[in-house]
């Protein structure tokens, strides 16, 4: 009986040491999967968000040599802005792309919804590359507990209608212009003449249809991504607002990465959003030789036009933004610009 139990359990821990050194060559470890959520299509050639997106995901996977997954929900499969915002938060995803929808969590971001703030996208990248834009970042962090990893963008807002050219603030008279519901873009509208009509982006394009509106305020990219074109006539780049992507991550699921990995996330955001960026500027700069194919009427204000753009609309918003934060957050952000102008400026 000694002899066989003796037996048994050397058969027994040499099966157990095969096991163990086996193991590792047929059965990889799993994967740490990053969930990440955004609203805009999957194209990586018409969405900046599908880009960015999809670039994070291809470089994360291939530096981490697939220890770290990246599963991508464009098209809203998550839901709304706000819903993967608050998903992000809470960490049942661990990602997000969002744009406007972070001053609901943190109301300092609303500063870069002034109007006519940015004169170029180049002075947007350095304001928000910059110490402005750590500052904020470090601010979203410590009150929502997410991580701003890099700024993407979603471009410059114009104003376009199918009733006539808007050169200057004085031919938004009367118009009725379909806006998002929020006092930011209800002031704006309202403080150059025209009639602000909120409505629901999913009922948009039948409103213009049926003339419910004359006209509303949105990206180059986007009138062409969902064809506003066919119920649209004009269009002013008077780019009077700009928005930016935030790439947003879990803090307590980024922290519980190895440095190794957290570095290869960071580096691989400033990357990605770099990519965004660019294809919302290639869109942007293609799309406007495609609305005019489409038979859309483009019209590029002048300094003079758009200094008084800026002399009507900023003061206003301005005002009404002074009761949502606090002043030292606006007073940065124009100081943030007037140095990236400087920088920028032709010698």
């Amino acid at each position: 009986m000694r002899r066989k139990s003796w037996l048994s359990v050397s058969v027994a821990v040499a099966l157990t040491g095969c096991i163990f050194f086996l193991t590792p060559a047929y059965v990889a470890a799993a994967p740490t999967v990053i969930k990440l959520a955004h609203v805009d299509p999957a194209d990586v050639w018409q969405s900046k968000k599908g880009a960015m997106t999809r670039a994070f995901k291809d470089i994360v996977e291939a530096e981490t040599g697939g220890a770290i997954k990246v599963d991508l929900f464009p098209a809203s499969q998550l839901g709304s802005e706000r819903e993967i915002l608050e998903g992000t938060q809470l960490g049942t995803i661990q990602m997000c792309a969002v744009s406007g929808v972070i001053g609901g969590q943190f109301k300092p971001a609303m500063v870069l919804d002034i109007p006519y703030l940015f004169s170029s996208p180049a002075v947007a990248w350095k304001v928000l590359d910059g110490p402005f834009g750590k500052e904020l970042t470090a601010g979203i962090l410590e009150k929502t507990g997410m991580y701003n990893l890099a700024y993407g963008e979603t471009g410059f807002r114009n104003f376009t209608n199918f009733v006539r050219p808007i050169k200057g603030p004085a031919d938004l008279k009367g118009l009725k212009i379909r806006v998002m519901e929020t006092p930011v873009y209800m002031s704006l509208v309202k403080s150059l003449g025209g009639s602000p009509t909120p409505i629901a982006w999913a009922e948009t394009y039948s409103a213009l249809q049926q003339k419910v509106v004359d006209g509303l305020e949105l990206p180059v990219s986007v009138v062409i991504q969902v064809k506003m074109y066919e119920v649209l006539k004009y269009m002013c780049l008077d780019a009077h607002t700009y928005s930016a992507d935030f790439l947003l991550i879990n803090n307590k699921f980024y922290q519980g990465l190895s440095k190794e990995h957290r570095k290869i996330i960071k580096d691989a955001a400033v990357v990605a959003s770099t990519c965004g960026r660019a294809i919302q500027q290639l869109n942007s700069a293609m799309g406007i030789a495609t609305l005019k194919e489409k038979g859309m009427i483009i019209y590029s204000p002048n300094d003079k036009e758009r200094a008084e753009f800026k002399r009507l609309a900023q003061g206003p918003i301005v005002e009404w933004m002074k009761t949502q934060v606090e002043q030292k957050w606006i007073d940065k952000v124009m100081a943030a610009v007037k140095q990236a102008e400087a920088e920028l400026a032709v010698k």
